[in-house]
């Protein structure tokens, strides 16, 4: 694999991506000190980021799909450089909410694209990167994180750090992008007939992908938003063991996806899901029976593992469906993915407070197993071999 060809571009697209916003994050404390708001202010304001995301979603794929995955990576991160600037600019909550939403819409649309991009650069290559390209931005949004907290230890203004580095990184996003194969699709679904609107409703086969994905995204949102309060209040964790719970998930999540290629060529997408899924639901139960912090640690680790690779293998099965247009497809996937994200922090917070905060994150125990239950929808669709590689791609380019 050459240091430009398209799959490495395509890793660099991902890595870059996140960057600026990532830097952003370790200043959400200076920005509500700013604004005097309190948790529940705060937690509103940032509603802004998800709100936006799915209000974008069922008009990106359509979008994507008629300017080209490669066109929408190209004007979306013009754009997405400009929205992420945006939050650490604004005065108010309400702006706040308004930057944050124009931030979502933006990401959402560079995201679809750098998925289908991805997807369609792993079918006309034959090299398998859509895990590891996950992988990449998991450092990515790592890598940000930790330029935006050197900043703040610098003394350099959120207003000033964040569009900086985002118009830094901007450039060689850009020209990484140009570089990218303008791979086409010519609007034909295998069976030769011409493919479904982009507006028509899912197919069963998107369906179960999504269901799929849900318990998935649903897991992940339910760490992000709760293994500090779990190592608290269920073990009694104090001071900087309290962050060692999510910090040790994102790390086994990034290091799943970068081996997910490797497993994935040799058992296969459904015996990989089936692997990691089984480890999830083996890593939820082990924490809701952890007697110790140290207990704890290894169910986090083993759940990271175990959702790892949902959402990128779900990324590939949903675009090789070929009933529609890759990017519709996709669109719907993120979705479900990112209700799937957004529902299971409520969830475990509304069990919590009628019971206790072990409870509450077992309520991921049964998704995982529908999620395992539902991995043979994952089965690849069979390439023909009488037709080029590149024109069975199911895309939108």
């Amino acid at each position: 694999m050459s240091l430009l060809s398209p799959q490495r571009l395509v890793m660099l697209v991902f890595f870059l991506q996140p960057v600026a916003f990532g830097s952003w994050l370790p200043r959400i404390p200076e920005i509500q000190a700013a604004m005097g708001l309190g948790p529940a202010g705060l937690a509103i304001a940032l509603l802004g980021l998800p709100v936006g995301t799915l209000l974008t979603l069922p008009f990106a794929g359509p979008l994507v799909g008629r300017i080209g995955a490669r066109t929408a990576i190209l004007t979306g991160f013009v754009f997405y450089s400009i929205a992420a600037s945006l939050p650490v600019l604004a005065p108010d909550p309400v702006l706040l909410f308004i930057a944050l939403m124009l931030a979502g819409s933006a990401i959402s649309f560079v995201e679809l694209g750098l998925n289908v991009e991805a997807d369609l650069v792993e079918k006309s290559t034959g090299r398998l990167i859509m895990n590891t390209s996950h992988g990449c931005w998991s450092l990515g949004i790592m890598a940000g994180s930790l330029i935006g907290s050197g900043f703040a230890a610098a003394g350099v203004a959120p207003g000033v750090a964040v569009p900086l580095l985002a118009f830094i990184v901007l450039p060689v996003a850009l020209a990484a992008a140009w570089a990218l194969p303008a791979l086409n699709d010519h609007e034909q679904a295998d069976n030769g007939q011409a493919k479904r609107s982009a507006w028509s409703l899912p197919g069963p086969a998107l369906i179960g992908v999504c269901l799929f994905v849900f318990g998935i995204t649903m897991t992940e949102g339910a760490m992000a938003d709760w293994s500090a309060i779990f190592l608290r209040d269920a073990l009694g964790a104090e001071g900087g063991l309290v962050g060692l719970g999510y910090s040790v998930f994102a790390f086994m999540v990034a290091a799943g996806r970068f081996g997910g290629d490797f497993l994935k060529q040799r058992l296969g997408s459904v015996n990989t899901a089936r692997l990691c899924g089984t480890l999830a639901v083996a890593g939820a139960v082990l924490l809701f029976i952890a007697p110790s912090v140290e207990m704890a640690l290894i169910g986090f680790g083993t759940i990271g593992i175990g959702v790892s690779v949902g959402f990128p293998l779900a990324v590939t099965a949903a675009a090789g469906i070929g009933d529609r247009a890759a990017s519709a497809n996709v669109a719907v996937l993120s979705f479900v993915a990112l209700t799937g994200f957004l529902i299971g922090p409520p969830l475990i917070g509304f069990v919590a407070e009628h019971s206790d905060i072990r409870l509450g994150v077992a309520c991921v125990i049964p998704m995982l197993v529908v999620s395992l239950f539902l991995t043979g929808r994952l089965t690849p669709r069979p390439v023909r071999t009488n037709h080029n590689i590149e024109a069975e791609v199911p895309g939108v380019l």
